[in-house]
């Protein structure tokens, strides 16, 4: 505006002064002192702490924060690095402006930190200045850890989890889940036994927890008792060992029930032979015949308790001589069934007889002539069910078909399959009473050959399981022309990549433990 009317205006210009200690030019402020002379004459960092002592416990690699807690953190950590500013005193009177580790040898005990903090000194003048920091580190074990190594029998409280089956499918999906979520890190010992698994914990409100999380995965109904171990009549105090005991529903995916006549007229006349699709929190039922479908949860199941006609160790192969679809595709708990009628015959009648059954079944977008299943035989089933002999004129089908069957592409294949992906296992104590019976060796390796299949074919049931990439899988060409494109496997995008941290790649991973504020 002003060079515009002509107007002649002054240009601002910063003179300089000289310092009054050491006359140097410089920039004036408030201290009239340059940068060296005011840090000459002033240092913001004395009364601040140069050495600290932080006491680390070597078994569960955690840090005391007085007076009694104990923080699990890793070494160059954001949360070990707020944690090593909070243990020094009188931080809080100056302006902290940054915060970052020194680089020192893991063996060293020693963790150094460079701060670089802020404050007023002569005359309103801010003094930025830099010190370093040094941490002692000390072992000492926390209190549960020193419990554990003099008697790791000294457990305060434990969960036994039972199934009453005659299979360990659900506690193979049960680790896995585990596993996934870290439930059962706070334990400090956990037992296979035959009908279960026991876990030991050394806190009562750890146990109380896991079994939270137990209830929001699988139905369950649990019950709990204490011991006295010891008590202090002075200062009235008592030592209890807790025990909860945690019952899994017997239902089982891929099982055939029938409801028993109140639960079918509740449910709005469902069945009364249905199929359990899925078990989560709750219990998810097909009939099979009509596709309608119904959810139990905990407590609507356990106020009645029924038991499965047949289980999954009772499913025979079947045949498909001719399919046709009947009904348009419906989707039931993340799944799509389609209903069609079908005629099959028993694999194992083959050369014997001619018998044929006409069936309906939901699985007509999986099956096509010539294609074998998975079903129920209740032709030729002895069933001795009281809830089934309450039904009269109950027209019960022939068989009930339940999955499709890959067994015959699979026995192509020569030699043990190598699968591309592998699964993580609890570090679990095996019963000594079954660890040397070979039956139950050869038993539980079947039993667990079986669950990495039903991953394989259902993507449904590996959704909320962590799979990982296995680095002994070398794929070969003839492996992949024999298998073909028909036989299930696990994508290669849902795998994980299986962390391991070695001295080969430590420079590879970027531990920058920086922090402003």
């Amino acid at each position: 505006m002003a060079m515009e009317s002509g107007m002649f205006t002054v240009q601002k210009t910063v003179g300089n002064v000289l310092c009054c200690k050491c006359g140097i030019s410089m920039i004036p402020n408030a201290a009239n002192m340059c940068v060296k002379c005011l840090r000459s004459e002033v240092d913001i960092t004395e009364g601040l702490q140069k050495h600290v002592i932080i006491i680390h416990c070597p078994e569960c690699d955690s840090y005391l924060q007085p007076p009694r807690t104990w923080i699990k953190t890793q070494l160059e950590s954001k949360e070990l690095l707020t944690f090593c500013v909070k243990r020094l005193k009188n931080i809080n009177k100056m302006r902290l402006v940054n915060a970052e580790f020194i680089w020192t040898e893991p063996h060293s005990k020693r963790i150094k930190v460079k701060l670089t903090v802020q404050k007023e000194v002569l005359n309103g003048a801010i003094l930025e200045q830099s010190y370093v920091v040094e941490y002692v580190v000390q072992d000492q074990m926390c209190e549960s850890c020193s419990r554990v190594q003099a008697n790791p029998d000294q457990w305060v409280a434990s969960v036994q989890l039972r199934q009453h089956v005659s299979h360990r499918r659900s506690f193979f999906f049960l680790e896995q889940l585990i596993l996934k979520h870290d439930a059962a890190v706070k334990s400090i010992r956990i037992n296979q036994l035959d009908k279960g698994i026991d876990f030991f914990f050394g806190n009562r409100s750890h146990a109380v927890k896991f079994i939270e999380f137990l209830g929001k995965v699988v139905p369950i109904k649990s019950r709990d008792d204490k011991q006295l171990v010891s008590q202090d009549q002075k200062s009235n105090t008592y030592h209890y060992k807790y025990t909860f005991s945690v019952e899994i529903c017997p239902i089982c995916r891929e099982d055939l029930i029938c409801l028993p006549s109140k639960v079918s007229n509740s449910l709005g006349n469902l069945g009364p032979i249905v199929i359990c699709i899925k078990v989560s929190n709750t219990i998810s039922l097909l009939d099979p015949i009509s596709l309608r479908h119904c959810f139990l949860d905990a407590d609507q199941y356990w106020r009645v308790g029924f038991k499965s006609l047949l289980t999954s160790r009772q499913l025979v192969q079947y045949i498909v001589l001719d399919i046709e679809v009947i009904s348009s595709e419906v989707s039931i708990a993340g799944s799509k069934y389609l209903m069609a009628d079908a005629q099959v015959a028993r694999v194992s009648d083959f050369g014997r007889n001619d018998t044929i059954f006409n069936i309906r079944t939901h699985l007509g977008h999986l099956l096509n002539p010539g294609d074998y299943a998975l079903g129920y035989d209740l032709y030729g089933a002895n069933s001795n069910d009281i809830e089934l002999d309450k039904y009269r004129g109950l027209v019960v089908p022939e068989a009930i078909l339940v999955k499709k069957c890959y067994e015959e592409r699979r026995l192509r294949k020569h030699g043990k399959k190598v699968r591309s992906w592998k699964l993580k296992s609890l570090n679990m104590e095996v019963d000594p009473n079954a660890r040397g019976l070979r039956g139950e060796e050869e038993k539980r390796d079947s039993e667990y050959e079986s669950f990495l299949r039903d991953l394989e074919e259902n993507p449904d049931l590996r959704f909320n399981i962590s799979l990982y990439r296995n680095k002994e899988y070398q794929p070969s060409e003839m492996g992949s022309v024999t298998d073909g494109e028909d036989v299930p496997s696990v994508p290669l995008d849902e795998l994980l990549a299986d962390l391991e941290l070695n001295d080969d790649n430590e420079d590879e991973v970027d531990d920058d433990g920086n922090m402003s504020e």
